[in-house]
């Protein structure tokens, strides 16, 4: 047990690994902030040494018998040099901020193309939901770190602090050769001591990633103006309050858990630096007491041994920082490596695309991660070309599953679905989508225009004249005509002033339209009238078979009497389909379709 909790604690990729890709990653993209990043490691290095000589040349030229002249030409010519060097590395690190931020861009781009194109699947998982939120982090600013960024900035500042430490170390080694060892090898135990921290922190974010998610959503919700209304009438605001506060009591109790390691940490290197700075300066006034250096190398050698000191701290901060942020950039990496599920691209889907396909289930079953039982059984089923199917059953019966996967966004278990006679596997997943027009009963209209959120594109890309054509044959006449801006009127007035907010039947409506808009050969229908009124709906379905003609239709509805204008319906029951026929025939068999037919009906009889 205690191996496979190891296993599960060991990184995706090493911080070398990571350091590589990042570099790759740089150049590929911004290659100035690379050779920018070279450039200011030889000026740091400079600086870092002409600081400690200056003071010792001072005072050398001072003592010695040179004269005046030559004192300010030889201190006036390092205090020159060290002005244009800082002159110049401040210019470097200006214009890398800004090659910078490009850079950290992109990263944060590719999380979210990624989150877009991904497989539906994959994507529903709530462990995949945690690593994406993870992923976004790492391209984000934390307490001033930004992990994808900070890798390469790391290693440039090792390799600084590396090619210092030997520079200095050499001056060092005049003091005493073994000083060099004894200064080096004493920071060991802090580096063990941050080690341990940050294997701990690694194997333990899964815990407060979902406790910040839990908090992350409380606070949407509570700053959700849609969920105004019932927050007051529900009087929820305490309820929500003491969620929000046990929430954060969670997340306080990891917290204090990391500082109490982080001061351990601490605790120790102070320790450290005591002991090994302590015998260093011994030696050194031990020195000049005996009269074996001058005053100017005596402030050389202090001061050097002071910023050895510093540097070989500054190497196992930058190291430990290296592998800290390399686990946030493991977890970008290992979203961004997530497999696609694609098809081999062998099926053509223009050929489908002008005409209503035949749609085909052959012995189609489908199981949900960790589920004991199949959601859908066996399904066997054909849908004629330009048939309109309704499908229907109760609640958890596997209507909105079947969906799923005749629209791609799962994957049989067992079974096979063809659109066309055409497999599924052989279409490019972007293609397969081409076949598709859906509504479904979770509407999300975004904060885009009439116009943008039925065609799905831009401004510049959208056939304003068919939008429109569309807004209207979906039922949105009135709403359309009523607004000063018409087409180009935006929503969701929290972000435009003069934008729209449109009620749960609207927003029905304008995703009735954009699936019009599409024109695809299959439409599926999820509750696309859920929100309406019986009066709106059955206007809604007076509409359908003009809207629906030459087109193969699946529809899901609760409301039986919907689904009259079908051709056929299917009646599903834990997973399989129980009865079939149209209403009449249905009706006729008096099974479970025409008891639940009659249950509701009796609500619309006077």
């Amino acid at each position: 047990m205690k191996r496979k909790e190891k296993a599960k604690a060991k990184p995706y990729r090493s911080a070398l690994d990571n350091s590589i890709w990042s570099f790759r990653g740089i150049l590929r993209d911004a290659p100035l902030l690379f050779g920018l990043m070279i450039l200011e490691v030889p000026l740091h290095v400079f600086l870092s040494y002409a600081g400690i000589w200056l003071p010792a040349l001072v005072v050398a030229e001072v003592t010695n018998e040179k004269g005046m002249s030559h004192a300010f030409l030889a201190v006036g010519a390092l205090i020159l040099l060290m002005l244009a060097a800082d002159i110049l590395s401040s210019l470097c690190g200006q214009m890398a901020e800004g090659c910078l931020s490009r850079y950290q861009f992109l990263r944060g781009w590719e999380v979210d193309a990624k989150s877009l194109g991904l497989f539906y699947q994959t994507y529903e998982k709530t462990e995949i939901r945690s690593l994406r939120e993870r992923a976004v982090r790492a391209t984000q600013t934390w307490n001033g770190v930004q992990p994808i960024s900070d890798v390469p900035r790391r290693s440039m500042k090792l390799v600084e602090n590396i090619l210092c430490y030997v520079l200095f170390g050499s001056v060092v080694s005049f003091v005493h050769p073994l000083l060099v060892l004894f200064l080096t090898l004493a920071p060991a135990v802090n580096w063990f001591c941050a080690r341990a921290y940050r294997r701990w922190e690694y194997s333990h974010r899964g815990q407060w990633t979902d406790l910040d998610r839990r908090i992350w959503y409380v606070q949407g919700v509570t700053s959700d103006f849609q969920a105004a209304k019932d927050i007051r009438i529900y009087g929820m605001a305490g309820w929500f309050k003491e969620v929000y506060a046990d929430l954060e009591a969670q997340r306080l109790g990891w917290e204090k858990q990391m500082l109490v390691r982080q001061f351990l940490s601490r605790v120790a290197d102070l320790v450290v630096i005591l002991l090994r700075d302590g015998l260093a300066y011994v030696l050194l006034i031990r020195m000049i007491l005996e009269g074996s250096i001058t005053v100017d190398r005596f402030l050389l050698y202090f001061s050097a041994i002071s910023m050895f000191a510093t540097f070989i701290g500054n190497i196992m901060d930058e190291w430990n920082g290296i592998r800290a942020t390399s686990l946030d950039v493991c977890d970008y990496r290992r979203y961004m490596d997530l497999p696609e599920q694609d098809g081999t691209g062998e099926a053509d889907v223009e050929s489908l695309l002008g005409t209503a396909p035949e749609v085909v289930f052959d012995h189609v079953s489908f199981c949900y991660d960790g589920a004991k039982e199949n959601t859908l059984d066996d399904i066997v089923l054909t849908i004629k070309p330009g048939e309109k199917v309704a499908l229907v059953g109760e609640n958890g019966a596997g209507k909105t599953t079947l969906v799923k996967l005749l629209c791609g966004l799962y994957l049989p278990t067992k079974g096979e679905i063809r659109i066309g006679g055409i497999p599924f596997g052989k279409f490019h997943r972007r293609e397969y989508y081409r076949l598709f027009s859906a509504v479904f009963q979770d509407v999300q209209t975004g904060f885009f225009s009439l116009a943008e959120t039925v065609s799905g594109q831009g401004a510049a890309e959208t056939d304003e004249a068919r939008a429109v054509e569309c807004i209207r044959r979906a039922g949105l006449s009135e709403k359309l005509d009523a607004l000063p801006q018409g087409i180009h009127t935006r929503l969701d007035k929290q972000l435009h002033r003069d934008g729209t907010d449109l009620s749960g039947g609207e927003a029905q409506k304008l995703m009735l339209a954009r699936a019009l808009y599409k024109d695809a050969p299959i439409l599926v229908l999820d509750e696309p009238t859920a929100a309406l009124d019986p009066i709106a709906e059955n206007q809604i379905y007076l509409q359908y078979r003009d809207m629906t003609r030459d087109k193969t239709v699946l529809f899901i509805s609760h409301r039986l009497a919907s689904t009259r204008f079908c051709d056929r319906i299917l009646y599903l029951k834990d997973g399989k389909v129980a009865e079939e026929g149209t209403h009449e025939e249905l009706m006729a068999l008096g099974g479970e379709y025409a008891g639940m037919y009659e249950m509701q009906s009796c609500w619309y009889k006077v």
